[in-house]
């Protein structure tokens, strides 16, 4: 009888799989570790979607849903040929990577570093990536690194770069953790390059001088504002590296509700630039796993090509288009979060955390006394959830979700305890 580990790809059996934020099993936990909305869906999503609990469930739903794109065509002031709708924003982003990068070159081919200049190159010059024509010719885009002198470039050199550049996906760190993981089920290559110091965006020179950045890269993903920091990027600075890359970008705007500025603006102008959105963390709609891109039509319909039929389930079509009708609720909502923000960062300061500004839905912050771990631990023994990571970069730090007034209390009143402050 064969072994069924061994029937799995081995790529899948190597594979570390996204970790989510722990779902709690005790009642009475105040739960800040996944960066919800602490407030619920307007009244006036919840009538629809019961409204829509009725015999049209054993229907299908608009398989592109149409209306909700329609919806936010007008919203965004584009056409709905610029909008493709996913289950979730990272839904999207799993089909970003399969549409835009290829795989890599399996191990022993001659297109493995060491061995590529022993053969020619027998295959044909890839077709160009999408957007080139804009980025190459802007301002400052590099050249191929066998290039850099400016003197002779060896073309298999080149097309062997070419090659690696075109199974690349790139990302800075730290930022959403589920990036590296997309690059390993399709079988890409990961460039993950750290961020600047306080997680600012590094500027295109810089990025030119580390020589870790490829800006050929088939993909790159960007989080603004970044997540698990916070931190909020100006849409100039956005534009600067989007012109510098040849391959596709996407603007990952999971959290951009709760912020100062939005780069939105850079999908349409930009022919190499989706932006990415979600109804999960502003609009309270977690549970119907609702997002969509917004870019170019021909990266829209390269995404639509090879989603599933049916991806986006109907209640979640109509939840999304009634939350569309009542924007002012929600804004009213973001105004609520961002005051209890500046109200708990404040606070935890004030008892000698070190808090990054946030330009998001959550808190980064360097715990006083003891290590992040241990007040991981120490809150959870207080019914409160926060989250911690161990990665190198943000071990020393706790994430911290923007609550309600009365969750944020019970978590600066734990921290006093913790801290044995009156």
């Amino acid at each position: 009888m064969k072994n069924p580990h061994s029937l799995v790809r081995p790529i899948v059996r190597a594979l570390h799989p996204y970790v989510p934020g722990e779902q709690p099993k005790i009642k009475g936990l105040i739960k800040l570790n996944t960066n919800e909305n602490p407030y619920p869906p307007s009244p006036k999503v919840l009538a629809a979607i019961k409204a829509a609990v009725d015999g049209r469930l054993r229907l299908y739903p608009n398989p592109t849903a149409l209306k909700l794109r329609e919806k936010l065509a007008k919203l965004h002031r584009c056409r709905p040929e610029s909008i493709v709708v996913g289950n979730g924003s990272d839904e999207l982003l799993a089909l970003a990577t399969r549409a835009f990068v290829e795989p890599a070159a399996p191990t022993g081919s001659h297109l493995n570093a060491g061995s590529h200049r022993r053969r020619p190159m027998s295959r044909p010059t890839p077709s160009p990536l999408p957007g080139r024509e804009l980025a190459s010719s802007a301002p400052g885009v590099a050249p191929l690194r066998g290039g850099a002198g400016g003197g002779f470039v060896d073309p298999i050199e080149s097309q062997f770069e070419l090659e690696r550049s075109r199974s690349t996906v790139q990302f800075f760190t730290s930022s959403y953790s589920l990036y590296p993981v997309l690059a390993a089920i399709h079988g890409a290559r990961s460039n993950a390059v750290p961020l600047a110091k306080r997680f600012a965006l590094p500027s295109v020179p810089e990025l030119r001088r580390g020589k870790r950045w490829d800006f050929q890269a088939a993909l790159t993903f960007i989080t603004t504002p970044n997540a698990p920091s916070g931190r909020g990027y100006a849409t100039a600075e956005l534009e600067t590296l989007c012109r510098a890359q040849r391959g596709v970008v996407v603007l990952d705007e999971a959290y951009v509700d709760f912020a100062d500025e939005n780069a939105l603006a850079l999908a349409l102008r930009l022919p190499n630039v989706l932006v990415a959105r979600t109804f999960s963390k502003a609009y309270s709609l977690c549970y119907l796993r609702i997002g969509y891109f917004v870019g170019h039509p021909d990266l829209i319909e390269a995404v639509d090509k090879i989603r599933d039929s049916y991806n986006v389930n109907g209640l979640g079509q109509i939840a999304a288009l009634a939350t569309l009708g009542d924007l002012a609720y929600y804004r009213g909502n973001f105004r609520k979060v961002i005051a209890t923000r500046s109200r708990l960062s404040n606070e935890l300061a004030a008892l000698g955390f070190e808090v990054f500004p946030s330009q998001t839905n959550f808190l980064l912050a360097r715990p006083p006394l003891f290590t992040a771990e241990q007040w991981l631990a120490k809150l959870r023994a207080r019914k409160i959830l926060v989250r911690w990571f161990r990665l190198p970069e943000v071990k020393d730090y706790l994430r911290i979700s923007i609550g309600t007034n009365v969750e944020t209390a019970a978590l600066a009143k734990a921290a006093k305890e913790i801290l044995g402050r009156p």
